[in-house]
């Protein structure tokens, strides 16, 4: 295992966000915030608890999730589509470096600004709502997990895309409506009883599920489904992966 060239890829990566950070963070912590506002304060106010939990408390999980969703594409995506885009990609094909280096490197760094960001959000949360984590452990390990397996997902989107444009079709188009119907802002229990079936099709009903119940020790969804989901979703990313870089598919001309 080559440490100096996943060093070299994370601490890279990890300096190009720092440099923007205060955008980086400023965006979603102001989203967050209006979120609170008008979600958890002027529509929460006037409804009825879910779960014995108030409405305020009981978004917290699904926007930190929306959050952490969105931003680990992201900055997955943009990670490895900019030295695409620069033909700086040939250096560092051609290093000695491994291709799971250079996906350790990457997606370790991309991890890591989602799992901080989310921090900030949940921290931003408290100046809102008062809520509580149950079970920390399995709440800090959601959020590894979730933050992971969607900075692979990322860093497919950014292999596979071409343009600008392709960068946020994904995001945009795809996951963000996923999210919004995933139960981050209600739980699946209030939808008529068809309607509850068709979305346990929708994957991202798993993640916020499982992260919720690692606050308030409630679901929509088995705990264990939902972890488990994650995972065979992590290994399906890997699974592309590897095939992108056995084929070179658009990472070699």
């Amino acid at each position: 295992m080559n440490v100096h060239g996943i060093k070299a890829i994370y601490k890279f990566e990890m300096a190009r966000w720092f440099r923007t950070m205060m955008q980086s963070i400023a965006s979603p912590v102001i989203s967050t915030s209006l979120y609170f506002i008008v979600f958890g304060a002027a529509i929460g106010s006037r409804m009825e608890q879910i779960d014995g939990i108030s409405y305020g408390a009981y978004i917290v999980p699904g926007l930190v999730m929306l959050s952490v969703l969105t931003e680990s594409i992201s900055n997955a995506s943009f990670g490895i589509y900019m030295p695409k885009w620069a033909g700086t990609i040939y250096e560092v094909l051609s290093a000695p470096v491994s291709p799971l280096e250079i996906v350790v490197g990457y997606v370790g760094a991309a991890a890591t600004k989602s799992v901080i960001l989310g921090v900030i959000i949940l921290a931003t949360a408290r100046l809102f709502v008062d809520y509580t984590i149950l079970h920390p452990l399995w709440m800090v390990g959601f959020l590894v997990l979730t933050a992971i397996t969607f900075c692979l997902f990322g860093f497919i989107i950014g292999v596979w895309a071409d343009g600008w444009e392709k960068l946020q079709i994904v995001p945009v188009m795809i996951v963000t409506p996923l999210t919004f119907l995933g139960g981050s802002f209600y739980s699946i229990h209030m939808l008529p009883p068809f309607w509850q079936k068709v979305t346990l099709l929708n994957p991202v009903v798993y993640l916020v599920s499982g992260f919720r119940w690692s606050f308030y020790g409630v679901s929509d969804v088995n705990v264990g489904v939902s972890f488990g989901m994650t995972l065979v979703f992590m290994l399906l990313c890997l699974a592309a992966i590897t095939v992108i870089f056995r084929t070179g598919y658009r990472l070699k001309r």
